[in-house]
């Protein structure tokens, strides 16, 4: 746990090998943070962040339930449960507490995955100071969210795939074109022949393809929007 980061919710924190860097803030999936929010999380400080992943399930008792099958319907009663303006100002807050961290050197970013992805838009279209850059993966949330497109400023790399059935072709271009509104720095990328959560490797989600071409796009993405010194 984040022991030298005050939250009011649990958090994993996660050091690169240099000891410093960049930071992100890893917003979950409706399954909690399961082994695969922290393989992600993983990843990133690999990569050399400084990875916060801020339990958002933390008021309700920190549950991770099984990724899909029998799981998927705890998951989505668990997400009926969450206060969302209580989930986005915890996410604000671990943003502000990690730029604060002594480990952080550069900016501070948030990504997130499907709820997570939604909730790292609203949480970049809120903070103050904004995040320096966003990523989202087919944040289910994003419908409901457009109102505040304007407001989220920093470059944003945003992932669907094209066979989604919770967030449909029509509706992805719906988003893309408010997300990209006015703003330079945006790019959304359309991933063929992939569903919902296509990144999470459970069987009934994983496509592999999908989800190795995403994930060497955000890292170059980052590399560039969030570039790790040395």
């Amino acid at each position: 746990m984040a022991d030298d980061i005050a939250l009011e919710v649990p958090a994993d924190l996660l050091l690169p090998p240099s000891g410093t860097g960049p930071g992100l803030v890893l917003f979950q999936e409706i399954f909690g943070v399961t082994a695969y929010v922290r393989s992600r999380a993983q990843d990133l400080a690999d990569l050399g962040y400084v990875v916060l992943v801020p339990h958002v399930y933390g008021r309700l008792g920190d549950p991770v339930v099984e990724e899909g099958g029998a799981g998927l319907p705890r998951a989505m009663a668990l997400l009926e449960k969450v206060d969302w303006q209580q989930a986005v100002a915890d996410g604000v807050d671990a943003v502000a507490a990690l730029r604060e961290h002594p480990a952080v050197v550069g900016g501070v970013g948030v990504l997130g995955f499907c709820f997570g992805g939604g909730l790292a838009f609203n949480v970049a279209a809120v903070a103050d100071p904004k995040p320096d850059a966003l990523v989202s993966y087919y944040g289910s949330a994003l419908p409901n969210l457009l109102g505040l497109a304007s407001e989220v400023t920093a470059p944003s790399l945003h992932h669907f795939g094209d066979s989604d059935t919770y967030l449909p072709l029509d509706t992805v271009r719906e988003i893309e074109r408010a997300v990209t509104q006015d703003h330079e720095d945006v790019t959304v990328l359309v991933h063929p022949g992939a569903d919902h959560a296509f990144d999470n490797p459970a069987p009934m989600f994983h496509h592999s393809e999908a989800s190795a071409a995403a994930w060497q796009a955000t890292t170059l993405w980052l590399a560039d929007h969030l570039p790790v010194e040395g």
